[in-house]
């Protein structure tokens, strides 16, 4: 089911029903897991989705996070993030069901950097992608199953998604 939201502007910003996103998400993700499956959020976006995900859901499952900053093939043009974060996944990957977790995707670089540093770790079974939001402009071939909704603002806007004060996520443009 693709789910297409509208847009309330507000001035400079314009608020997406966070809600329906989270839940079509938390939805899908929900149906997909099973035994075997480990959940990797990528820094720091995806991170925050993430930890929303396992907060909702009524399994426990096992999570990691990846930074995916020496991966980026487009490090010389963006520069180097500086993360406070680093890659944490403690538990075997070889045979796992990796479902890795993106707050926003687009070109599909971001992605397919977290494939090539979660293969440094380990050979899991299947790697499947979910992201909260799918604005559209791949330039990889890289697709999520597990899509909470599609949005359409032009490439001069950012999308963001962050927790609000109730620790719900909330996703806008800046």
């Amino acid at each position: 089911m693709k789910i297409f939201l509208l847009t309330l502007w507000r001035r400079t910003k314009a608020v997406f029903d966070s809600k329906l996103l989270a839940e079509s998400l938390l939805g899908q993700v929900t149906e997909a897991l099973g035994t075997n499956s480990l959940l990797i959020g990528i820094e720091t976006g995806g991170v925050v989705v993430l930890g929303y995900l396992i907060k909702e859901l009524d399994i426990d499952v096992a999570f990691a996070s990846v930074d995916v900053s020496f991966h980026r093939d487009d490090f010389e043009i963006r520069g180097l993030a500086k993360s406070k974060k680093s890659t944490s996944i403690d538990v075997v990957l070889d045979g796992r069901d990796v479902i890795l977790v993106d707050d926003v995707i687009q070109s599909g670089r971001t992605a397919r950097a977290a494939v090539n540093e979660i293969y440094d770790f380990g050979r899991p079974k299947t790697v499947q992608l979910a992201t909260l939001v799918d604005r559209g402009g791949r330039e990889l071939p890289m697709e999520p199953q597990f899509v909470g909704g599609f949005v359409d603002v032009p490439d001069s806007q950012k999308i963001a998604v962050r927790l609000d004060k109730n620790k719900e996520l909330e996703v806008y443009v800046v």
